[in-house]
């Protein structure tokens, strides 16, 4: 694995990237995310105005350096920050400065910072997530926004205010290689893409430890639903068949190598009020259910989990084309209702990886006002949008 991403050099491309995001509308900003730039640091009641020796033992790190993209109009960079205490006394987070140098970028005050922070086996009151006890842990799951004409910073620093003293964190790069431009994985229309990259999603919140690392494989999956008047199906709610994105066509992103094809899970009974039971007991190699993965040409992989019972149409070292199906959308593994889950990773493993960005060439949204509009190399994002990607 890795502490930073490592990144390709892509010049013009880059440029262009940006240059035709920038032509679709703004959308509303993302839960949990800073607008910047922000004029003024934090201010904290009794803050020292010199780091006072020794300073707090407090450690701040960020596993891995983040990468620009684009949703909704905006350019973001998602990071955590973990924050591990080295002192037998209890500390009280009062804020976080982010800051290009010494100008700053974005701000926590202690009220906004509760709800950023996740303590991995401690009570999620804010009171809990604010207060370490003596050496204990706390991510922060930080996401900052900027405006089209607005410069994302290169570099980033942290200034951690820990009761009347702060700690200042190593500089992190923002790394600004496009990420991969990829092509619809699904046909049709009124697709959510639920459980994105924002506070309080399960996939952007889910530290997981596999051989002895927490990594977020997860960070920018997307769980692919169809919603139509504001029910994933019609019917009998335990049959599958009842379910509008159930038996949808999948399809590969872009060209590459089959390195996983995994069938023959059955699909679960959905869950309904009565409860709900997978088909079979979840481990590490059920938990996706029938699983399509695709090594993409800059080496980064494309999963496709929870797919329909012996629908998948590809085998492992299979070479495969943008747009050829790989099978259909099912409800095997860790899945309640029959969904696509998509996401992009520094590894072919679903939990053993780094989520990573990556954005789609085109698709049409429908926002909540009803409208639809075009929108191109973007990024997904939004629990209250749908997205057509075109028919079959």
């Amino acid at each position: 694995m890795f502490n930073s991403i490592s990144v390709r050099h892509v010049g013009i491309a880059a440029l262009l990237w940006n240059a035709v995001a920038a032509v679709a509308a703004d959308l509303p900003l993302q839960p949990g995310c800073e607008v910047s730039p922000q004029r003024a640091s934090i201010a904290v009641p009794g803050q020292a105005t010199a780091q006072p020796f020794p300073a707090a033992q407090l450690q701040v790190n960020t596993p891995v350096e983040p990468i620009v993209f684009r949703s909704g109009g905006k350019n973001y960079v998602i990071y955590e920050l973990h924050l591990q205490s080295f002192t037998s006394e209890p500390l009280i987070l009062r804020g976080i400065d982010v800051m290009e140098g010494d100008k700053p970028v974005a701000g926590l005050t202690e009220a906004s910072l509760s709800a950023v922070l996740h303590a991995p086996g401690i009570d999620s009151g804010s009171d809990k997530r604010t207060r370490l006890e003596a050496r204990q842990s706390v991510v922060a799951f930080l996401c900052l926004a900027f405006d089209a004409g607005t410069p994302v910073p290169g570099k980033l620093r942290h200034r951690v205010h820990v009761d009347s003293s702060y700690v200042d964190g190593p500089v992190i790069n923002v790394h600004r290689t496009a990420p991969h431009v990829l092509g619809r994985p699904l046909t049709g229309t009124d697709w959510v893409p639920r459980n994105g990259p924002h506070i309080g999603s399960h996939h952007r919140m889910g530290l997981w430890v596999t051989d002895g690392r927490a990594q977020i494989s997860r960070r920018y999956a997307i769980d692919w639903r169809i919603i139509k008047d504001g029910a994933l199906f019609s019917g009998d709610a335990r049959d599958v068949r009842s379910y509008y994105a159930y038996g949808k066509q999948v399809l590969a992103v872009a060209d590459g190598t089959i390195v996983v094809a995994k069938d023959g899970f059955p699909d679960n009974i959905p869950r309904t009020p009565a409860g709900f039971e997978t088909a079979v007991p979840i481990t590490m190699d059920s938990v996706a259910g029938n699983t399509v993965v695709i090594k993409l040409s800059n080496g980064q992989f494309a999963s496709y989990s929870h797919l329909q019972a012996d629908s998948v149409r590809v085998k492992a070292s299979d070479r495969v084309k943008r747009g050829q199906l790989l099978g259909k959308v099912g409800n095997s593994g860790d899945s309640r209702w029959p969904h696509l889950h998509f996401q992009v990773t520094t590894t072919p493993e679903i939990m053993n990886s780094e989520g990573l960005p990556f954005v789609i060439d085109r698709f049409r949204m429908k926002s909540a006002d009803g409208n639809w509009e075009a929108r191109t190399r973007e990024f997904p994002w939004g629990e209250t949008v749908a997205i057509d990607f075109g028919a079959d």
